[in-house]
């Protein structure tokens, strides 16, 4: 998977993983805590989401705890974070969890919520489908689109025989 395709979801500046994942998920199953995405500034957004789609975050997203927000994304779908900056543990998350996550300072500029955005993760290609602008970022390394593409690190070390 070294593209993705989706409809852009557009949140702002300094969105922590408080915001994210709220602390009374913290101990709920997967499903019940990905109902509880971004619910303190957006309650339900999480039955809108639509395979594919991807986060477009402003500067400084994910900031703050190491809570396991990537996992609950990729659970309601989405297939990618590209953010104008974002917190490098939570971009690392994002990656151990099977998720694309990269950095264009630009995105807030580049796209609008609805637009349909194309990401070329190996070559670094930001293309929104929708207005026709286009970016580069920098490409992901081949052992970061491996670990996506196996689903996370879990799932690589499972799959190579380091794990039941």
């Amino acid at each position: 998977m070294s593209e993705v395709r989706g409809h852009a979801w557009v949140f702002g500046d300094q969105i922590d993983t408080d915001l994210m994942f709220p602390g009374a998920a913290l101990r709920l199953a997967v499903p019940e805590a990905s109902a509880l995405l971004f619910d303190a500034i957006r309650p339900g957004w999480s039955t809108l989401v639509e395979p594919g789609d991807i986060l477009v975050g402003g500067r400084s997203f994910g900031v703050g705890s190491a809570r396991p927000v990537a996992s609950l994304l990729r659970h309601i779908g989405i297939s990618a974070v590209v953010a104008a900056s974002m917190s490098s543990l939570f971009q690392r998350n994002c990656f151990n969890a099977g998720l694309a996550a990269v950095v264009l300072p630009d995105v807030g500029d580049l796209c609008q919520e609805g637009d349909v955005i194309a990401v070329d993760l190996a070559a670094g290609a930001f293309v929104n489908e929708t207005t026709g602008k286009v970016a580069p970022f920098s490409p992901l390394p081949q052992m970061v689109l491996d670990l996506i593409d196996s689903g996370g690190v879990l799932e690589m070390l499972r799959s190579d025989g380091y794990l039941p």
